[in-house]
């Protein structure tokens, strides 16, 4: 009995240590325990570059998968991103927010630049080849599900895992943050990002 208590009090351990660390930096997202380095892509940005996350090393990076023609989960997350840039103020210009297509068929860079700023004019989209943002999903975790609308043969919607990855100063995974978290949550986590 006494060696089941002990495995049992062990294995509680093991699991608190994670959220152990989550407390001690007191992000609300969930943590990447330890830290590690995001994967790199290269791929066509929005803003007419091309868009690798080496390119925003020095600043907080908020990524986001979505596409433009999602009507309920992705505009609500885009919304709150831009309402938290709002209330960051100043700290503002030490985040960048990237939103990478999970629908490279439909969304140009073009559509992608003129959507995203409707939301925030900073706010970066990338896309690619079909093949190059399989991969970048897969790099994410990212999983998806096309389904074609009712009585059409061309038109579809995309399900989608939606997350916000928090990536740090150095380029590192920090945390992440599930789809429906408020502004004041998404800015309490930058904050302190920004300041570690």
């Amino acid at each position: 009995m006494k060696r089941i208590l002990l495995a049992l009090f062990s294995s509680l351990l093991l699991l608190l240590g994670p959220a152990g660390a989550a407390d001690q930096l007191g992000l609300k997202a969930g943590v990447f325990e330890p830290p590690r380095i995001a994967p790199e892509f290269a791929l066509r940005g929005s803003d007419g570059r091309e868009l690798k996350l080496s390119r925003f090393r020095g600043k907080l990076v908020v990524l986001e998968f979505g596409y433009t023609s999602c009507v309920d989960v992705c505009p609500v997350s885009l919304a709150m991103l831009a309402a938290a840039r709002k209330k960051l103020g100043a700290l503002a210009e030490q985040m960048q927010v990237i939103y990478l297509t999970v629908d490279p068929e439909r969304d140009t860079v073009a559509h992608m630049h003129s959507y995203l700023a409707a939301f925030d004019p900073t706010f970066i989209g990338g896309t690619g080849t079909p093949e190059q943002m399989a991969r970048v999903r897969k790099d994410y975790g990212i999983s998806i599900t096309k389904r074609m609308v009712e009585g059409s043969k061309t038109d579809y919607t995309i399900g989608h895992s939606s997350y916000l990855y928090f990536i740090d100063r150095q380029g590192k995974l920090r945390a992440l943050m599930p789809y429906g978290r408020s502004a004041d949550d998404i800015v309490h986590d930058a904050t302190l990002l920004l300041k570690n």
